[in-house]
């Protein structure tokens, strides 16, 4: 079942690639910029391990809630849940919550996401986390924006894909 309220946000290279040794593989200050524009005022749903991987957190004016299967973990600002029907029923009620990572809580949102906030990278990168692949003919483009970051070197467009069929 897709829910239209869930979307995901994530900063991919072009052969998918997310992170390495659980950080980001790219530094992108307008990026991080775009990402707090779109999710301030939002819920924002991740993995312990993408909570910890944050410079500071909570990060201000956003619901966290974090997906652990460790029944000890608690984050001071945050929501626990322990399963993504949890965190589906917690948001169930808003207008737009977005999924932030890691790979496995994007591997399990991917097929019930309504849209996805994609900034593409085009280059590949070395990885050990990769987003799933992409099937663009499932997706219809909402709109897109080119860039070029001059410090390191690389183009990066913004995607904003809604799931055809809804």
């Amino acid at each position: 079942m897709i829910h239209n309220n869930i979307s995901i946000i994530v900063a991919i290279a072009q052969n998918f690639a997310i992170g390495k040794n659980n950080d980001l593989l790219f530094h992108l200050p307008n990026d991080l910029k775009y990402f707090k524009k779109v999710t301030t005022g939002h819920t924002i749903i991740m993995g312990r391990n993408t909570l910890l991987s944050l410079p500071k957190w909570p990060l201000p004016n956003r619901r966290h809630i974090v997906i652990t299967d460790n029944p000890d973990d608690h984050f001071d600002g945050c929501e626990t849940v322990f399963s993504i029907e949890e965190a589906i029923e917690k948001v169930k009620d808003e207008k737009e919550a977005f999924i932030i990572g890691g790979g496995m809580i994007y591997r399990q949102f991917y097929p019930i996401a309504g849209k996805l906030y994609l900034t593409l990278v085009h280059q590949d990168f070395e990885a050990d986390t990769f987003f799933p692949e992409v099937n663009y003919e499932q997706w219809e483009t909402e709109s897109r924006e080119e860039h070029f970051d001059e410090k390191n070197g690389f183009n990066y467009s913004y995607l904003n894909l809604r799931r055809k069929g809804n």
